[in-house]
């Protein structure tokens, strides 16, 4: 069992060799960490980001081309904004925009009426893929699971939790020829999968969680990946970003203010120019 301290930071696919059914399991610690520090998250709106860092991370580890995978899930409720980024590295950054003093609810309840936007970036593609569904479901598992039904076409279902020191997530999904090898197979790894508890997600590793989740099963378990927070310093963004406001309004700005800050809402960084700094971006 794990400690905050000992949390792996890494995703492990499996296979029901015997039922062609595929799996994956993703524990994050000490990157989920750096991710919420110093955000002063409501706890429910921090819950909700760190299922969708485990359900980005699962995604992610699947798939089949090398990319930067991006969800955004935008509402009308007091959680209005829940991001997520992983590239084929596994590194992920992430980021909620919530009122305080929210309470916890189903997932209706706390982002309202909304859509689920995926974008994907590969290297093989002029333009972003992108694809939008409106999100369905009273859990965040429930609007993936939907999300991935109508863009995979396959059963899925998933098991995510989340707290201020871990997120974790248990992914399961029937292949192609699942049904023609056994009729029941589907049926029974969501009865036994049903029967894991927040804490055992939170707190076992890959192999003791299929251990006790799938005892009679032939399960094939592959290495794990790691999987890093990684939202460095970019000042070369923020000088592009400024430059294309114009000299005029950043002379503006810091006529008025005697400086100009910039906050990086995703990374959480803060960047301050003064005069000095400012002449010398546009000289």
């Amino acid at each position: 069992m794990n400690t905050p301290e000992t949390y792996p930071n890494r995703v492990r696919s499996f296979l029901f060799e015997a039922l062609d059914i595929r799996g994956a399991w993703v524990q994050l610690g000490g990157a989920w960490q750096e991710m919420t520090a110093g955000r002063d998250y409501p706890e429910p709106a921090r819950d909700l980001l760190g299922q969708m860092a485990a359900v980005t991370t699962l995604i992610a580890a699947n798939l089949k081309q090398a990319g930067r995978l991006t969800f955004q899930m935008r509402g009308s409720g007091k959680v209005s904004l829940l991001v997520m980024d992983c590239d084929e590295q596994l590194r992920l950054r992430g980021m909620a925009r919530a009122a305080q003093g929210i309470v916890p609810g189903a997932l209706p309840g706390l982002l309202g009426e909304g859509a689920l936007t995926l974008t994907l970036d590969t290297a093989d593609t002029r333009q972003p893929y992108q694809s939008h569904v409106p999100i369905e479901g009273a859990s965040l598992a429930a609007a993936f699971e939907h999300y991935l039904l109508q863009s995979e076409q396959l059963p899925t279902r998933l098991w995510l939790a989340a707290g201020a020191d871990a997120a974790a997530g248990l992914f399961l999904q029937a292949l192609p020829g699942a049904a023609a090898r056994d009729p029941d197979g589907w049926n029974r790894v969501q009865i036994l999968a049903d029967t894991v508890r927040d804490e055992e997600l939170l707190t076992l590793g890959a192999i003791k969680l299929i251990e006790r989740l799938f005892p009679e099963e032939d399960v094939r378990v592959y290495d794990p990946r790691p999987v890093h927070y990684s939202c460095p310093y970019d000042p070369a963004k923020i000088y592009a970003m400024l430059k294309s406001v114009g000299q005029i309004e950043c002379e503006s700005i810091l006529s008025e203010f005697g400086e100009i800050r910039v906050h990086d809402d995703m990374c959480n960084h803060e960047y301050v120019l003064d005069a000095a700094a400012v002449a010398a971006l546009f000289r």
